[in-house]
């Protein structure tokens, strides 16, 4: 099967050709239409001495959501048939390729993936495309866990810093059906769209200072701060300073417990719990039309490791998926 894979950590992503996987007792295999693309790709991509290098499989195939149809199921009981459309996201970013974990190699950049019938898989509801169901997982239940991890219950402020990427469009549009007042922060001209999602305010962070701008909304400081950016604590604490006393910073970066936070704020490392739960209220949101999953682009699997290099510079907006269909596969419905 063709795969995007890296040789070792650091080394640049590459088409290459691997063996099928075979599913396992009390495993799915699933043919997949389309992966989408999130920054943990390129992150664990790029792995680290800390990480355990010696105990990683390689090539290490990039990637983590995925849809499309189970073609082989493993020996036992199942809830799944062949033929199935599903979705879903395989193990923790950093786990995948390990060695003695739940999958070596394991990745969804390809075009099989076996993955256990009880981790963070399920059906694709009718009406919902594949290429939809694809760009969920990640950014998805993401900004769920976010949103209730930063206890915003209605008409308190939200600043999201990285707005316009995929968990920041759809924690827009989960915090904004709450009634909280969000404060989307972006590069680029993003007014439009964000107003669309259900932004209050939308900085452009390129055109004038964010600080400034917080403090003209929110005088006395936001009640909860989401950055999706900032890799160091500095960053993160100073952005950290725009929240009001007692309120939350909350980071996808694990920057938090490095960083010299104000002492009345409470700082929060995230750490994403996948459920098919989960999924399956997502799903039915997006089914439903309540949530929407911007896509910034499709581009077929070769071109996967310029999207990488793109996101990891800090080009994407919205969602980036990947198609692995051949022509000859029917339409999603």
């Amino acid at each position: 099967m063709r795969a995007i894979a890296v040789s070792a950590f650091g080394a640049d992503p590459a088409l290459v050709e691997l063996p099928k996987p075979e599913p396992e007792a009390g495993e799915v295999r699933v043919r997949i239409e389309y992966a989408a693309l999130n920054p943990c790709d390129w992150q664990a991509a790029q792995g680290s001495p800390d990480a355990g290098p010696a105990r990683r499989v390689f090539p290490l195939v990039v990637g983590v959501d995925f849809a499309g149809r189970v073609d082989m199921i493993g020996r036992g009981a199942n809830r799944f048939r062949v033929g199935d459309q599903v979705f879903g996201r395989i193990g923790d970013a950093h786990d995948f390729g390990r060695a003695g974990g739940p999958t070596a190699r394991a990745g969804t950049y390809c075009d099989y993936v076996s993955v256990p019938q009880d981790s963070a898989i399920t059906f694709v509801p009718a009406g919902l495309p594949l290429r939809t169901a694809a760009a969920l997982p990640s950014a998805g239940m993401t900004a769920a866990q976010i949103l209730e991890s930063a206890v915003l219950r209605g008409h308190e402020s939200l600043l999201v810093i990285g707005a316009a990427g995929g968990v920041g469009s759809c924690l827009t549009q989960l915090a904004s059906a709450r009634d909280v007042r969000v404060i989307a922060a972006v590069r680029g001209d993003e007014h439009q769209r964000m107003a669309a999602l259900g932004a209050t305010v939308t900085i452009d962070t390129t055109e004038r200072p964010l600080e400034a701008a917080v403090r003209e909304s929110c005088p006395d400081g936001v009640d909860a701060l989401v950055d999706l950016v900032s890799t160091i604590p500095e960053a993160f604490a100073a952005r950290a300073a725009l929240v009001r006393t007692g309120g939350i910073a909350l980071t996808t970066r694990g920057v938090a417990a490095g960083a010299a936070l104000p002492a009345d704020v409470t700082g929060i490392d995230f750490r994403l719990e996948p459920s098919p739960v989960l999924l399956d209220v997502l799903a039915a949101g997006a089914a439903e039309g309540v949530l929407r999953v911007p896509i910034d682009i499709e581009l077929p699997l070769e071109k996967a490791p310029q999207a990488l290099d793109r996101n990891r510079t800090g080009g994407g907006r919205g969602k980036t998926v990947i198609a692995l269909r051949s022509r000859t596969t029917r339409a999603d419905p």
